[in-house]
């Protein structure tokens, strides 16, 4: 049985943000049998050292496929993907456009939006630094926003993995969801992406499984 390692208890400002929400989504998506491993993240479950062994950088999500250890939102998305033959083209042509906007979310998206929430929550709001993230972050949306225009999913005509990891970065509490409000494309396909019955159901069963701390 594939064993994901998620939270079981974790802050309250990040209940309902954390990033186990893209794994289980996608195998909820997926139809793929797994048991969840609780952690307990205010009770230093993650820096034991039997985890620590799966994870050097003590963060989740990650998965123990029978032995396989997979890390990483991303590489455990396009590990399920290519395991279960779903969310993911089978020719590569496809396969190339999933893996370029997966990388697009992590990296083009996430870094800038991520960085000035860390910046911002850090005492670093109004600050020249905080201000340069937010043009770099507001540039980004825009330029996706364009992308979006004629597009159901970002990737392929079809929902992906890509799709699922985009969603979250913008939607989850490290977002700030004012820089979005211009763009109407971006808001459009966020709105279709979480209407999906998997994401609610995802949601819902991580909502009365994690405590808050």
């Amino acid at each position: 049985m594939l064993k994901v390692y998620g939270f079981s208890r974790v802050n309250k400002f990040a209940r309902g943000n954390t990033r186990d929400l893209r794994v289980l989504w996608a195998l909820e998506e997926m139809g793929l049998p797994y048991e969840i491993v609780g952690m307990d993240h205010p009770n230093h479950d993650l820096d034991r050292d039997e985890f620590r062994a799966l994870n050097p950088f003590a963060q989740i999500p990650v998965i123990d496929d029978d032995g396989v250890v997979v890390t990483e939102s991303g590489a455990i998305l396009l590990y399920l993907a290519r395991k279960s033959g779903k969310l993911m083209p089978h020719d590569l042509a496809g396969e190339a456009q999933v893996l370029r906007w997966s990388i697009a979310a992590l990296s083009s998206v996430e870094v800038p939006v991520l960085t000035m929430w860390f910046v911002g929550i850090s005492g670093g709001k109004g600050t020249k630094p905080h201000d340069a993230l937010q043009q770099w972050s507001d540039m980004r949306v825009k330029q996706l926003d364009g992308w979006l225009a004629n597009r159901t999913f970002v990737a392929t005509d079809e929902f992906t993995v890509a799709d699922i990891l985009m969603t979250h970065v913008l939607s989850a509490g490290s977002t700030d969801q004012a820089l979005l409000e211009p763009y109407t494309h971006v808001r459009g396909y966020l709105t279709r992406c979480m209407d999906r019955p998997a994401w609610k159901r995802t949601f819902d069963a991580y909502c009365k499984r994690v405590e808050p701390a």
